[in-house]
C-alpha cells in the first residue's frame, strides 16, 4: 500500500456496518446493542477505516480510569480489503492512541489459532505473555499478547 489510509473515529451511524464486520468472526462477536454501548462509552475508542463507500476495518481500544494498560479489544479487516495494509494501520493507530493516553502497555487477546493475526501483532513488537486454554465461546484456545509502549513497537 503506497498511502496510509484515512482512519477516523465511529459514528453512532457506522452501527450497522461495525455489526457487518463482526460477523466477520466465528464465534465471540460483539452483539449490535453492545457496540452501541461501545460508541457511547467514553473509555471505548472505536476506529474505521472507510473505503469503497462502506467500513473496510474497525478497531475498538478500551482503557480504564486509573490504569495505564489500554486493551485492544476488536480488531477486524473485511475480508474483501485484506492484505493491503489496513490491520498493520488499525494496530499502528490502537498503539498511537494507547501511547497518547498516557499508557505504558498494550494488550489483547486473539484465537491461537488466527496466525495471520498473530504474525501482525507479533510484526508490531507484541510479546505472546499467555496461553488461555477454553478462552472463546467455542472453545478455542485464546493468546494474550502485550506490547510494552515505552519501547516503541510502531514501525
Amino acid at each position: 500500500m503506497n498511502h496510509r489510509p484515512l482512519i477516523r473515529s465511529a459514528m453512532p451511524a457506522d452501527l450497522p456496518a461495525l455489526v457487518a464486520l463482526e460477523a466477520g468472526f466465528d464465534s465471540d462477536r460483539i452483539s449490535p446493542r453492545a457496540m452501541r454501548r461501545l460508541l457511547q462509552r467514553p473509555t471505548a475508542q472505536i476506529r474505521v477505516i472507510d473505503h469503497s463507500g462502506g467500513l473496510a476495518g474497525a478497531s475498538i481500544l478500551l482503557t480504564r480510569r486509573g490504569s495505564r494498560v489500554a486493551r485492544l479489544y476488536s480488531l477486524v479487516v473485511a475480508p474483501s480489503a485484506r492484505g493491503q495494509g489496513l490491520g498493520d494501520a488499525l494496530v499502528d493507530d490502537a498503539i498511537q492512541l494507547a501511547r497518547l493516553g498516557d499508557c505504558d502497555r498494550l494488550s489483547l487477546e486473539v484465537a491461537a489459532s488466527n496466525t495471520a493475526a498473530c504474525r501482525l501483532y507479533a510484526r508490531h513488537g507484541f510479546i505472546e505473555a499467555k496461553r488461555l486454554p477454553g478462552y472463546y465461546a467455542d472453545g478455542g484456545d485464546g493468546l494474550r499478547w502485550v506490547l510494552a509502549l515505552d519501547q516503541g513497537g510502531a514501525h
